[in-house]
């Protein structure tokens, strides 16, 4: 499997580029926007891993520019903590986020279990159904398209994948371990239970008329997530 690197810290990428080798990944490591693109087309990579501080270059930009010429999942290195900038990537088409520091171990991992899951032809998680119907938000999968009140929803394909799993699973808490499996792949958090936080805060906003006050998507604080129309019993 071929991986895209893309970070301004040469040091770094050198050892990015031997940690995944000894894993067995074939590496093309890009310090900058430009060269990032030319790679991403010459190359084919199976997956991208973005460092979102490229110096001069937008890291947001590259990673709009990357999302419109592909559909290969991205893993974006951020030394950000602010949640605003992990949404803000994650909205332009991000499929998860490592916040640095962080363990080559943690990172590999994270590279095989989005590889497995596109392996396993795995675009959507949970039963196959061609429709789907919560409340207002309808869901069809042959055509891959969500609406609420018939008007159409743009998601990114991690959105569409965590909805399909939440409406086909509607009106029960999912854990948050199950989500992570079936929507990342994840056989256990990676330390990644905050992504499923800051996704499912990002979806909020697109499903609900008032996000602060949701009546579609709800978090049961200590156990997961559950789609249900109304109030949830605490």
């Amino acid at each position: 499997m071929k991986i895209l690197l893309v970070d301004d810290d040469r040091d770094l990428l050198e050892l990015l580029c031997f940690a995944l080798s000894r894993a067995a990944f074939a590496t093309h490591a890009a310090y900058d926007a430009p060269m990032a693109l030319r790679l991403l087309d010459e190359a084919r990579p199976d997956l991208a891993v973005l460092d979102v501080d490229l110096g001069d270059w937008d890291g947001f930009d590259l990673l709009r520019e990357l999302r419109r010429r592909s559909q290969i999942p991205v893993i974006l290195l951020t030394a950000r903590d602010g949640e605003e900038d992990k949404v803000r990537g994650l909205d332009l088409g991000a499929d998860d986020y490592v916040t640095k520091p962080f363990s080559h171990r943690e990172l590999i991992a994270r590279i095989r279990a989005h590889l497995r899951r596109l392996g396993n032809g795995a675009l959507t998680p949970g039963p196959v159904h061609a429709q789907l119907q919560v409340g207002p938000i309808t869901l069809d999968l042959a055509l891959h398209r969500v609406a609420k009140n018939g008007q159409p929803l743009s998601l990114t394909l991690t959105e569409f994948r965590l909805l399909h799993y939440l409406m086909a699973n509607a009106e029960r808490v999912v854990p948050t371990r199950d989500v992570l499996h079936h929507v990342w792949g994840y056989d256990d958090d990676l330390g990644a239970a905050d992504l499923v936080r800051v996704t499912v805060h990002r979806l909020r906003r697109k499903l609900e008329d008032e996000p602060a006050k949701p009546r579609l998507l709800h978090t049961v604080a200590g156990v997961g997530i559950i789609l249900k129309p109304g109030p949830v019993d605490r």
